[in-house]
């Protein structure tokens, strides 16, 4: 009987030092991980904001559309003028 009551108490102890451990360790570990994330996301932004810096009056082209092929004018057949009879 002696060796359940030890063995209540050591677990009793160890879930209450895990307790206390979490409380003060934990905070500080989230603390931690917001600023590497929030350091990260500046750093994003400082990079999206770089390229909008240009000098007033420049022009820059991001992305041309690609053109439809040109075909040849009599390949595409004859065109007949109508007119619209009432």
């Amino acid at each position: 009987m002696g060796w359940l009551i030890k063995f209540l108490f050591i677990a009793i102890l160890v879930l209450w030092v895990i307790r206390v451990l979490l409380r003060l360790v934990f905070p500080m570990v989230l603390k931690n991980i917001f600023g590497k994330m929030q350091q990260q996301s500046g750093q994003y932004a400082q990079q999206q904001e770089q390229p909008a810096r240009k000098p007033e009056g420049s022009i820059s082209i991001d992305y041309v559309p690609p053109q439809p092929k040109q075909g040849n004018a009599d390949k595409l057949g004859d065109f007949v003028d109508y007119e619209e009879v009432k």
